[in-house]
């Protein structure tokens, strides 16, 4: 069976290592990917690439998926306390499923109440978010169960690798 996986990108501003190089490692581990944002209009990169979402994330089913990515970049901000970004953590998080952010996204997984207690990593900017509820690790990637969090562009290699792994 194919293992779904949805990523969510920032409206503006989504860093491009950590969508593209993540998506290319999930693609080439036979992983369907699909791109939602909050708006389901094209999205710009931090480097200026245009990708146009195949969902809004309003529309997404938790039960349609088996993971949840939240890429980084400094657009990723306007998730932090977004309720549907919240939501859609704890609702991946809850069902059991592969839960993953990177660079200041793992703070969506912190304000979702999702880190309590757990090992993570993030941007270094997002280090006392971390560790308001949970343990900052500041490696490049922190696997802790179904929780799977990336520092930076970076990492968006392992991360990828991480999150395939944990799909199989």
């Amino acid at each position: 069976m194919v293992k779904k996986v949805l990523m969510v990108i920032a409206p503006n501003d989504f860093r491009d290592e950590e969508f593209f190089e993540t998506k290319e490692v999930l693609e080439k581990s036979n992983i369907d990917v699909t791109v939602a944002n909050s708006t389901g209009q094209p999205s710009k990169s931090m480097f200026g690439k245009i990708v146009t979402p195949d969902k809004n994330f309003y529309d997404v089913e938790t039960k349609d998926f088996d993971a949840v990515v939240f890429v980084g970049g400094s657009g990723a901000a306007a998730y932090l306390n977004h309720k549907r970004a919240l939501e859609l953590a704890k609702e991946f998080y809850d069902s059991g499923k592969v839960v993953s952010a990177i660079c200041i996204a793992p703070t969506i997984l912190a304000n979702a109440g999702i880190l309590s207690g757990k090992n993570a990593t993030a941007y270094p900017s997002e280090r006392n978010n971390i560790n308001a509820v949970g343990n900052y690790t500041g490696s490049d990637v922190t696997v802790d169960g179904k929780i799977i969090t990336g520092s930076g562009p970076q990492a968006a290699v392992e991360f990828g690798n991480r999150i395939a792994e944990a799909l199989k």
